[in-house]
């Protein structure tokens, strides 16, 4: 049956709509499309605009957005197409009613023809009526072609229509809340779950003791995502971690940790104290250095939203059972401080109150903080400055409670915002935590004055004294050869004295020549590392706002400068005629590397034991001995080969006989004992007052940022090991002991016992630290660094008492 048939319903059952139904149908149909099409060009613009976000900060998130993006718009031209066609449709069925009605109006005259001429002959009529009905049909056909375009259904159901637009929209929606902690898009770092709490049985104890409970939850076992983590610490070099917000946006407050504030160190997590937690703890995705840091950051029970003050919020009702308040108790004596962090700003205070007064009758009072205020800065739809206070609150008082009675807490905070002219976080005169720390570091001149003056005068003294000493001893022992050549040719070292007489033992090779190019190799390795840390802190590569970013950098760099180790090492034993070079590779990279894990191997299982977080858990252990076996063992081995091939004879001014010259007896002052007290003590008290800052920042609450400074001093270092290096040797030299390989070495890098020495001082007299959670760190720790600064300034020395020896002994004339 024909459209038209259908329209008119001649002669057949069926009766479908009439024209105007369906041009109203299609009508309605076209109206749902559009606002399928403004739905979906409102989520291209959504998706588009968080590509835009995350296009600097995470770029799977980007992509993602992007594949979004791209589907919506398959969808919106496909929609464009379908509209099209239902256009070209109603324009269709409008032509064929006119039609219609014309062949309605042919159908009529004809039969007032047939009225008209009934007279006419049968057969003629018969004739005509045939025709007139075969071009009705035709008409029809034609029309219900036209009507019903090829492909496409025979009526649009308008609700199916709008499911499929509900579904559009839970789609998208489900999409969203899919796309939050996708592991396509950012590697989540799974944290250890938040342990039960006791505390020590020990009064007086600094350590807040643990007992973790359940299987630790550590990030993913797979060492390509950390390699990852080692090259980004969550944002960009320099890059501020700075969201946009809109008015209303929600802003997350994660709670960190807790610890002693004296204890810089020592660390817990803020669940393992007796306050509001949520049901399920959900943890952050932290970079590799915010673990190495000890952060464990997870989601709070703050409500914050962007630019909406909030008057007294109720957080939760607790009911504190005896052990509970005691352990509260012990955290606000040994002052526990928390903090939480907002939009990548740290926020600190402490837990509670305490106050001591009067001798006779003595006071002790504690109080727990039980209302925080928050308050918050922004410029435009950024957050510039974050800060909590408790000045205008009173504390909940913790004083006498009867051991079976329960303590009724309600935890209340407030929310306060404020424009700020301030367009950058760095701009800030306040600082990050505003002034929760003591803030001292400024420009030192006395340091730099000082350390001036002495290289100064160790140069000059090199410069003019030293030079001019060789000069008078070259033309004596010249001038002597030259009177002598025409002598008997026995050998000319009678009569002669001082360094001249030992020219033919002076390059002989020393004992243990493989230990001595290992700590040659390994001190030329951290000499590029510190280099490198401070040139790129220099750059402003390190975010202030990020934490751990320094830790990162620095697991990264020894990664990537094992190189240098394996080279130096190889290429220098090869020189001295070296055969065992596996051997030396092999102790070249334990001779750092088996140290540090014993240390931390000590220190971690202090921090283990105590609950702290500065523990690392056993899976991101493995994962760091993973990324040391794939990256830095290789890259030593591959140095090792390159130096060992590109190794040159030693190629030394003088020959060496193979009968050893018996060293005469050397007075007290030319001892290696005071030639190390010597030149160990100069170096130190360059840096020394410089060294104070430097404590205070890893061992205390100070943020270093003078780092033109600290490369100034750290230049200052070297030029004063190598001057009074070369000093040191020609006095050895002078008292015809040619025993300097290792006695370089050892004299100039003995200030790293000076700076152990200088630990020890500064844990005693300067720094409240106590525990031995906060002991058993620092003083490892501190071994370890006067260990690498033994190995940099005695390769330091080796290298320019060895360039000093070179160039004296090329000058002298000999046989």
């Amino acid at each position: 049956m024909s459209g038209l048939g259908r329209l008119f319903g001649k002669g057949k059952k069926e009766k479908g709509p009439t024209p105007e139904e369906a041009i109203q149908k299609l009508k309605e149909t076209e109206k749902i499309l559009i606002k399928k099409q403004e739905f979906l060009e409102q989520k291209i613009q959504q998706e588009l605009q968080t590509a835009k976000k995350y296009g600097t900060k995470n770029k799977r998130a980007a992509l993602q957005a992007l594949r979004r993006k791209k589907r919506l718009e398959q969808q919106l031209a496909q929609t464009d197409g379908t509209l099209s066609t239902l256009e070209f449709q109603r324009e269709a069925i409008e032509n064929a009613t006119t039609n219609a009605e014309v062949l309605r109006t042919m159908e009529l005259a004809a039969r007032g023809m047939k009225k008209a001429y009934q007279d006419m002959d049968i057969d003629k009529v018969d004739e005509l009526m045939a025709d007139i009905t075969e071009q009705q049909e035709v008409a029809h056909q034609i029309s219900d072609a036209i009507s019903r375009p090829v492909g496409f259904g025979d009526d649009v159901d308008e609700d199916e229509l709008l499911e499929e637009l509900e579904e559009l929209e839970q789609e998208e929606l489900a999409q969203e809340l899919l796309n939050v902690g996708n592991k396509e898009e950012e590697p989540p770092v799974k944290l250890p779950s938040v342990p039960s709490t006791h505390l020590p049985a020990g009064p007086g104890s600094t350590a807040l003791r643990m007992t973790v409970v359940g299987n630790p939850r550590s990030w993913s076992c797979q060492w390509l995502p950390i390699l990852i983590l080692l090259l980004s610490t969550g944002h960009g070099p320099g890059v501020e971690g700075v969201t946009h917000y809109k008015a209303g946006d929600p802003v997350i407050l994660y709670v960190n940790k807790v610890g002693p504030y004296h204890n810089p160190q020592e660390t817990y997590h803020y669940y393992q104290l007796p306050v509001c937690c949520p049901e399920k703890i959900r943890h952050k995705s932290l970079s590799l250095g915010e673990v190495l840091d000890g952060d464990r950051m997870a989601e709070s029970l703050y409500e914050i939203h962007f630019r909406e003050n909030v008057e007294k919020r109720i957080l939760c009702h607790m009911q504190l059972s005896s052990a509970q308040v005691e352990q509260l108790r012990q955290a606000i004596e040994e002052l526990y401080y928390f903090e939480f962090v907002v939009d990548d700003l740290p926020i600190r205070g402490f837990v509670g109150y305490m106050e001591e007064s009067g001798f006779l009758p003595h006071s002790h009072k504690i109080g727990l903080w039980t209302h925080l205020d928050f308050h918050l800065e922004f410029h435009g739809d950024r957050i510039i400055f974050a800060n909590v206070s408790v000045r205008d609150v009173k504390p909940h008082s913790l004083d006498g409670l009867r051991p079976d009675e329960f303590l009724g807490l309600t935890h209340t905070y407030s929310v306060r915002w404020s424009e700020t002219s301030v367009e950058r976080r760095s701009d800030r005169r306040r600082g990050d935590d505003g002034g929760f720390f003591p803030r001292t570091l400024e420009i030192h001149w006395l340091s730099i004055i000082n350390s001036m003056v002495l290289v100064f005068l160790l140069v000059g003294f090199v410069a003019v004294i030293l030079m001019r000493v060789l000069r008078n001893d070259l033309a004596r022992y010249n001038l002597d050869e030259e009177t002598t050549s025409a002598g008997s040719g026995d050998d000319f070292d009678q009569g002669d004295n001082g360094w001249k007489i030992i020219h033919t033992d002076v390059f002989r090779f020393p004992p243990y020549r493989g230990l001595l190019c290992a700590v040659l190799g390994v001190g030329a390795q951290f000499l590029a590392l510190g280099t490198g840390i401070i040139v790129m802190a220099l750059l402003g590569m390190f975010n202030v706002h990020r934490h751990g970013a320094i830790n990162s950098a620095a697991i990264l760099l020894y990664a990537l400068t094992c190189c240098i180790s394996g080279y130096v090492s190889s290429h220098f034993y090869r020189q001295i005629g070296g055969e065992r070079w596996v051997w030396n590779i092999i102790l070249t990279t334990s001779l750092f590397s088996v140290p540090f894990f014993l240390t931390w191997s000590v220190v971690n299982s202090v921090h283990w034991a105590n609950g702290s977080t500065q523990a690392l858990p056993a899976t991101t252990i493995l994962l760091l001995l993973t990324v040391w076996l794939l990256v830095g063992f290789p890259l030593t081995v591959i140095g090792g080969i390159f130096g060992k091939n590109n190794a040159s004879p030693f190629d030394a001014p003088c020959r060496t006989k193979n009968i050893a010259r018996e060293i005469p007896p050397q007075p007290w002052y030319k001892s290696t004992v005071i030639h190390m007290t010597v030149g160990g003590f100069l170096p130190f008290s360059a840096i020394s007052v410089e060294l104070y800052y430097i404590f205070a920042t890893v061992w205390g609450r100070e943020q270093y940022t003078l780092y033109g400074i600290l490369f100034f001093v750290f230049a200052i270092l070297l030029s004063v090991g190598a001057c009074i290096s070369i000093a040191l040797t020609y006095f050895q030299l002078s008292g015809e002991d040619y025993r300097w390989w290792w006695r370089s070495v050892l004299s100039v890098g003995s200030t790293g016992v000076f700076i152990f020495l200088y630990s020890v001082f500064y844990y005693a007299r300067r720094s409240n630290m106590s525990g031995a959670v906060q002991t058993v760190e620092f003083f490892g720790y501190s071994l370890l660094t006067g260990y690498v600064f033994f190995l940099m300034l005695g390769t330091i020395s080796f290298f320019s008492s060895l360039k000093f020896i070179r160039y004296i002994y090329v000058n002298l004339k000999m046989d």
